[in-house]
């Protein structure tokens, strides 16, 4: 019988709400040594994930977009817009300044095999696990999914 996400999921995460100081998830993410942590509202569901991706920002800077001048006008050759959200990331102080809002989710009855295809056809490497009501239960890593292969030639 094929294993489903809630079999392998790792049950009731550490999460965060959106105004954590981004030092207190820092320090969280290097002492358990874990990349991401969903992010919840005071009702307790997802509103986001916080990840080392994000907090990248902080150290390695942002580079303005390209532009070219012509007749006096400032014509820019990407969105600014990307730039002003790359430049909030860079210089927030708490989690729901830097967080990746609306990511991709999973249900605990969900196979594994849908679950890999989701993280590997959308570049993810942790899905918040969510109940019915939107309510955060688990969360899913890559490593779970290869811990899960790895058990399953064992036996």
């Amino acid at each position: 019988m094929p294993k489903t996400v809630g079999d392998v999921m790792t049950r009731d995460p550490i999460t965060v709400n959106p105004d954590t100081p981004l030092t207190d998830v820092i320090r969280t993410l290097a002492e358990r040594r874990i990349s991401g942590l969903p992010v919840v509202d005071a009702d307790g569901k997802l509103v986001g994930v916080i990840s080392e991706t994000d907090l990248m920002w902080r150290e390695s800077g942002v580079t303005p977009p390209a532009y070219i001048m012509l007749l006096d006008s400032v014509i820019y050759l990407e969105n600014p817009a990307r730039y002003e959200r790359d430049l909030h990331k860079a210089l927030g102080e708490t989690v729901g300044e830097v967080m990746t809002r609306n990511p991709t989710t999973i249900t605990p009855n969900q196979s594994l095999q849908e679950a890999a295809r989701l993280m590997h056809e959308g570049g993810v490497h942790r899905l918040p696990v969510l109940d019915s009501t939107r309510h955060v239960v688990g969360i899913l890593t890559r490593g779970d999914i290869v811990r899960a292969m790895a058990s399953e030639q064992s036996t």
